[in-house]
C-alpha cells in the first residue's frame, strides 16, 4: 500500500526523481542545480518554501549563498509567470484608443487578446515536451528572444490585422516562460511544498496585474498605445538577460526524456488518460476562462458603460489583483497543510459562481439601477477567489506526475489559454454597451469548472490528509472495509 501522501503512481520513482521531502536535490552545487547528486539528502522547510533547500553539512556562508540563490531563482520564476499579465494588463487601458487609432471595431481589437492567448496555448504544447528532452534553459532563452522581437513588432503594427498577427507570435514565444517556470517548480518541489511555492509565485506574478494597468494608464498620459509595447520590449530584454546570467539548469541530463514528437504525444496521452489529472486541468482551464472574461471585457464595461476613466479603471484593476494575491497568500501560508487542497479548491469555485451570479443579476437590471461600486465589489470577490482556485488546480494536477513535468505543464497551460481565448470574443458578442455577455461567460465557465471537478476528480471518494495538503491517495484498507 502506498504511503500517506503518495499515489500509487508515485511509487514508481524514476531515477534521479524528487525525494519524498519535496526537493529535487539537497541544494545548488557549484555546477548548478542539474549537477546535484540525486542521492544527496534533501530538506525543505515548510515555513520557507521560497528558498531552495540546503544540505546539512555545508558551512553557514555556503548556506546563506544557497538561500540567496534560491530567492533569486524564485524571483526569476515569478517574473516568467508574470509575462502573461504584463503582456495583457499593461495593454488593457489602451484598448478603446486602439479601436480609434486603427479604425477597428471593439470585437476585432479584442482579437489581439485572443491571438496572444491562442499563441501562448499552442506554444506551450511545443515548448513543454522540448524542455523535457533538452532541458529548461535552452528552450526558455530561445523563446524569450523571439518574444522580445515580436513585442517590438507590435509597437510598429500598421493595422489591426498586423497587430493580431504579431500578438499571436508574441504569445507563441512567451509561452516558454510560462510552461518552463511550472516545470522548474516541479523539478524542485513536491507535495505541500509545491502548493506553497505556487502560492509564493502568485505573490510575485500577482504584482504584475497590480502595477501593469497603472503603468499602462500613465504611459497613455505621455504617449499612445504603441509606447506600451516599447516598455514591454524593454522588460522582455531585462528578463532575458537575467535568465541568461542567473537561472541554472534544473533538469539533469540523466532525467531528460528521449524521443521525438511521438514520445511527447504518448506522454500527453498517458496524462490525459488519468481521469483525475484531466479533471483538475479542465477545472483550472474554465476557472481561467472566467478570469479572462473579466480581463478582456472589464475595460469596456468599467469605462464605456459605467464611466470610469482610464486611471480609475487601472486603480480598480490593481485593487482586484491585490485581492487575488492576498487570497493566494492565505492559501499558501494558512490553508495548505491544514485543509485539504480539494476543499480549498471547492470553496474557491463556489465563491466564483456566486460572484458571477451576482454580476449577472446586476447587469440584467434585476437588482435595479446600480452604479460602478456594486460591479466593482462583485468583480473584487470573483478575482479574490481565483487566488484559492488557480494555484491549487496546478499543484494538484502536477502531483499526478513526476516523469513528464514539461508535458504536464504544457497541457495545463494550453487548456487554460485555449479556453480563455474562446471566452474573449464571446464577451463582446452583444456589443460594448452591455455587461451581460461578460457575466454569462463567467457564470457558465464557473459552473463547468465545478461540474468537471466534482465529476472527474471525485474528491469525496478519495482519502486525503491535511498533512499532505490534500494529495489524493487510496483509502486505508480498514476504511475501505467499513
Amino acid at each position: 500500500m502506498p504511503e500517506r501522501g503518495r499515489t500509487a503512481h508515485d511509487d514508481r520513482e524514476p531515477d534521479g526523481g524528487i525525494p519524498e521531502d519535496g526537493t529535487a536535490d539537497g541544494g545548488i552545487p557549484e555546477g548548478g542545480i542539474a549537477d546535484a547528486r540525486p542521492d544527496t539528502p534533501a530538506r525543505i522547510a515548510d515555513t520557507a518554501p521560497t528558498a531552495l533547500s540546503t544540505p546539512g553539512d555545508v558551512s553557514p556562508a555556503q548556506a546563506t549563498a544557497h538561500r540567496r540563490t534560491g530567492l533569486l531563482v524564485t524571483f526569476i520564476l515569478g517574473g516568467l509567470t508574470a509575462t502573461p499579465p504584463l503582456a495583457m494588463d499593461m495593454y488593457l487601458p489602451s484598448l478603446p484608443e486602439v479601436t480609434t487609432s486603427l479604425h477597428a471595431p471593439a470585437a476585432t481589437v479584442q482579437l489581439t487578446l485572443t491571438g496572444c492567448l491562442a499563441g501562448m496555448a499552442l506554444g506551450q504544447l511545443l515548448v513543454g515536451p522540448m524542455s523535457d528532452k533538452w532541458g529548461r534553459r535552452r528552450p526558455l532563452l530561445i523563446g524569450l528572444a523571439i518574444y522580445v522581437v515580436a513585442t517590438a513588432l507590435c509597437a510598429l503594427a500598421p493595422s489591426v490585422e498586423a497587430l493580431v498577427t504579431f500578438r499571436l507570435l508574441q504569445g507563441l514565444a512567451g509561452a516558454a516562460g510560462i510552461v518552463i517556470a511550472r516545470a522548474v517548480v516541479r523539478d524542485l518541489y513536491d507535495g505541500v511544498a509545491m502548493a506553497r511555492f505556487f502560492s509564493t509565485l502568485m505573490l510575485i506574478s500577482g504584482a504584475a496585474p497590480i502595477v501593469a494597468p497603472l503603468i499602462g494608464g500613465q504611459i497613455l498620459r505621455v504617449t499612445d498605445w504603441r509606447g506600451v509595447f516599447v516598455v514591454l520590449t524593454a522588460v522582455g530584454i531585462a528578463l532575458t538577460a537575467l535568465v541568461w546570467v542567473r537561472l541554472p539548469e534544473t533538469l539533469a541530463p540523466g532525467r531528460r526524456r528521449g524521443g521525438g514528437a511521438g514520445e511527447a504525444f504518448r506522454a500527453m496521452r498517458s496524462l490525459l488518460a488519468d481521469r483525475v489529472f484531466t479533471g483538475y486541468t479542465i477545472a483550472g482551464g474554465f476557472a481561467f476562462a472566467a478570469l479572462f472574461a473579466y480581463i478582456s471585457a472589464s475595460p469596456f464595461v468599467m469605462q464605456d458603460i459605467y464611466g470610469a476613466s482610464p486611471q480609475t479603471f487601472s486603480l480598480l484593476f490593481g485593487l482586484n489583483s491585490v485581492g487575488l494575491v492576498a487570497a493566494g497568500q492565505i492559501n499558501g501560508k494558512v490553508l495548505v497543510g491544514r485543509v485539504s487542497l480539494d476543499k480549498v479548491l471547492a470553496t474557491g469555485l463556489t465563491v466564483i459562481t456566486l460572484a458571477a451570479t451576482t454580476l449577472l443579476l446586476i447587469s440584467t437590471g434585476v437588482l435595479g439601477h446600480t452604479g460602478l461600486v456594486p460591479v466593482a465589489v462583485a468583480l473584487f470577490v470573483l478575482m479574490s477567489a481565483m487566488g484559492l482556485t488557480l494555484p491549487n488546480t496546478q499543484a494538484l494536477a502536477l502531483m499526478r506526475t513526476r516523469e513528464h513535468a514539461g508535458a504536464a505543464s504544457a497541457l495545463l497551460g494550453t487548456s487554460s489559454f485555449l479556453i480563455g481565448a474562446v471566452a474573449s470574443p464571446l464577451v463582446g458578442i452583444a456589443g460594448e454597451h452591455t455587461a451581460v455577455p461578460m457575466a454569462v461567460v463567467q457564470l457558465a465557465a464557473a459552473v463547468v469548472a465545478g461540474v468537471c471537478f466534482m465529476a472527474l476528480c471525485r474528491p469525496w471518494s478519495r482519502y486525503v490528509s491535511a498533512e499532505t495538503g490534500g494529495t489524493p491517495v487510496p483509502a486505508p484498507r480498514r476504511e475501505r472495509e467499513k
